[in-house]
């Protein structure tokens, strides 16, 4: 699989490309990022949008179900749905990849009697489970396997792409 490591200024750009086309559905009342991986990019959509009430949710596919893809999702946190109801939402995450995670949070923010719109930063088309459903809103359409700013020191899924710089020993 092809890797894509991504710059701050790749992502300032993917931002500066998403605000104009978030502004066409006007303010929204609040936003659920979807941790982890909608956390930094939430955050700085946002400060870009004026976005004050920042909620969180975290999805889980247990993998031991047996259902592979088509496993039920767990939520481990989710807003409760009266600081849904009656607003327009916007479900922030980073990637679009098979569309389980994202497809989820939004239906559930309907299901609280809110207008629900997704965006992220990627999404990839070749591997969304979904023919017709894609995220409302994204920055770009790739195929590859993209590595942030924020996940180049730490690894990526057990994979150092860039060792960490030495900490200098002040002893």
């Amino acid at each position: 699989m092809r890797h894509k490591k991504l710059s701050w200024a790749d992502v300032d750009k993917l931002i500066d490309e998403l605000v104009p086309q978030l502004n066409t559905v006007g303010a929204f009342g609040a936003m659920v990022m979807i941790t982890r991986g909608g956390i930094i990019p939430g955050g700085l959509l946002a400060e870009a949008l004026n976005i004050s009430d920042i909620l969180t949710a975290a999805v889980d596919f247990p993998a031991a179900a047996g259902g592979g893809l088509l496993a039920m999702p767990s939520f481990l946190q989710f807003p409760d749905a009266s600081l849904l109801r009656d607003r327009k939402i916007l479900v922030v995450d980073d990637v679009w990849g098979s569309g389980r995670t994202s497809t989820s949070v939004k239906e559930r923010v309907l299901a609280a009697g809110a207008t629900a719109f997704t965006c992220v930063l990627h999404f990839n088309p070749y591997r969304s489970l979904f023919t017709k459903a894609k995220p409302d809103f994204y920055g770009e359409a790739t195929d590859s396997y993209i590595v942030y700013p924020w996940e180049v020191d730490r690894g990526t899924y057990g994979l150092l792409l860039e060792s960490p710089s030495p900490v200098p020993d002040t002893n």
